[in-house]
């Protein structure tokens, strides 16, 4: 739902700030007010090709934001600034993005209808999920079998694909992994940590004649010094009781130094020279070098990368039942997607009808009664929304030949199409945008569309710009767009109207020019039938 729109130097427009509530509001103003502006700001907030031209003269950029609150409930602006020279830029929630992503997320939000192409039911997809959702349950229960269906298949042919489907190839990767496995089963690893302790072990052999002079050394300066100069200093304590607890601690610390004295001695009996061993060390680390660089950082990535072989070859080893497995599901799911898309064609066929007939009884309270719609459902390649091309056809005269909904109308015949499509199809974007729907009609047609509109209103949050009373009179709510002048400068100004304002404004429109008793009348009474009318719709919307 659209919360608030502000427009900026577009156009006539110096600034407008609009709010915007539920329900169905009528925006109106005499013909050349701005009224069309509004509806050109929100094409830009839609992702529209961007006219330097829009831009008002002496302004350096147009701005234009909406503050929308999603079906999430979470509250979103759009924004679009056109300079006057050089490319637009879009903003979604304050971050900069391009004209497509505004497009994208502009479309959930806003429906537009009227004579710029921004109309969702002119995309074929959009008219196919139309078309789906008038079907109901028979189409949409269709529609997600075969899409499950579809999904199954890929799933299965990518794995397929992945067994390999080349003979020759298949025998040479076999080759190769049972090479790699037999040079990993023969290096024998059986720790992960082997590299480290190897590591350790090679610099106490590869050194070991300076490492066993040295613990030599500090053995004798231990066991001779050390353990001397503590017997003499705890003799010299031991004959003063005063100094008892430093003799203790010096008897201490002279035990602690003969257990130091004794791991010398036996890591100095443990280090040997052993050339023979130093090399079985260094060749075994050689070979661990080599695994690592060709199957893992670690040792246990090439142990992990052993066990990911094994599996693999036992896949190529067992291929023909493997690939005759997937094969059989595949044209399960293949078949299973079949059925589906002919119940879905079927559901599609059933509803096209009715749809349609549905959608022509609106076209004829609209002030069209000689248009015909027609839904048409053709054979097409299967995909993922199945396999039919459904196309909207109108044939908005008598005599005239029925054409897809874009080449059929003109601006405000569309409009009143898309009305009508509304009115039967219930899903669409929570803010609708109607623009010349009353193109050249009144009277009793225009009473028809105001009334449509507000039944439509009960649903979403419509806009509607209209040069009829009879429609702005079934509004909930009514902007009122006007032009005067501002420091010699032409400015439009929105204003909503209520109470005495909206009936003089009605009564404006009623006339033609100025005000008449009898246009106040005819407008007071307007806005009391169409109230009347639009009661039941009203109290559902509570």
């Amino acid at each position: 739902m659209l919360l608030e729109l502000r427009v900026a130097d577009l156009g006539i427009v110096e600034e407008i700030t609009v709010e915007l509530g539920v329900g169905l509001t009528a925006i109106t103003g005499e013909t050349g007010a701005g009224k069309t502006l509004l509806v050109e700001a929100l094409e830009l907030l839609l992702g529209r090709r961007a006219d330097p031209a829009l831009v008002r003269d002496g302004a350096g950029e147009a701005r234009v934001e909406g503050r929308f609150v999603g079906a999430d409930d979470e509250e979103h602006v759009l924004a679009r600034v056109l300079p006057a020279d050089g490319r637009s830029r879009a903003y979604i929630d304050g971050r900069l993005a391009t004209a497509g992503e505004l497009g994208e997320i502009g479309a959930t939000l806003v429906d537009l209808h009227g004579q710029h192409a921004h109309q969702h039911l002119l995309v074929p997809a959009e008219q196919r999920a139309a078309l789906d959702q008038f079907a109901g349950t028979a189409a949409t229960d269709a529609l997600a079998a075969l899409r499950a269906a579809r999904a199954e298949a890929r799933t299965l042919r990518t794995e397929l694909d992945a067994l390999g489907g080349d003979d020759r190839a298949r025998a040479r990767e076999a080759d190769l992994l049972r090479f790699q496995i037999a040079e990993i089963d023969d290096a024998a690893i059986v720790d992960a940590g082997e590299d480290d302790a190897l590591r350790a072990e090679e610099a106490l052999l590869a050194d070991a004649v300076a490492i066993r002079e040295s613990l030599h050394t500090a053995y004798d300066q231990v066991e001779r010094s050390g353990l001397d100069a503590l017997g003499a200093a705890a003799a010299a304590l031991g004959d003063r009781p005063t100094l008892a607890e430093l003799h203790d601690r010096t008897k201490a610390l002279q035990a602690e130094v003969a257990e130091l004295a004794h791991d010398l001695r036996v890591v100095t009996d443990g280090v040997a020279e052993d050339p023979e061993r130093l090399e079985g060390v260094r060749t075994r680390r050689q070979l661990l070098r080599q695994l690592r660089r060709k199957y893992g950082e670690t040792l246990a990535d090439v142990l992990t990368y052993a066990t990911e072989v094994r599996d693999r070859l036992g896949q190529i080893e067992h291929h023909e039942e493997h690939a005759a497995a997937l094969q059989s599901r595949i044209a399960a799911a293949d078949g299973a997607a079949m059925a589906a898309a002919r119940d879905l064609r079927a559901a599609r066929a059933a509803a096209a009808g009715p749809l349609a007939a549905a959608v022509t009884r609106h076209l004829r309270e609209l002030a069209m009664p000689r248009a015909e719609v027609s839904v048409t459902v053709e054979p097409g390649d299967l995909t993922d929304d199945g396999a039919d091309v459904v196309t909207f056809l109108l044939a908005a005269n008598a005599g005239e030949s029925a054409r897809p909904l874009a080449k059929a109308a003109s601006g405000g015949e569309l409009a009143r199409t898309m009305l009508a499509l509304r009115l039967v199809t219930a899903d669409a974007p929570s803010t609708l945008v109607f623009d010349e729907v009353d193109a050249g009609i009144g009277g009793e047609a225009g009473t028809a569309v105001g009334r449509l509109l507000g039944v439509l209103g009960a649903k979403h949050q419509v806009l509607c710009v209209t040069h009829l009373a009879q429609v702005a009179a079934f509004a909930d709510h009514q902007v009122v767009v006007e032009k005067g002048d501002r420091d010699g400068r032409t400015v439009a100004r929105a204003t909503p109207v209520e109470a005495e304002a909206r009936v003089r404004e009605l009564s404006r429109m009623l006339a033609g020019v100025g005000e008449s008793d009898h246009a106040r009348n005819h407008a007071a009474e307007l806005l009391a039938a169409a109230h009347e009318t639009a009661r039941p719709v009203k109290a559902g919307r509570r």
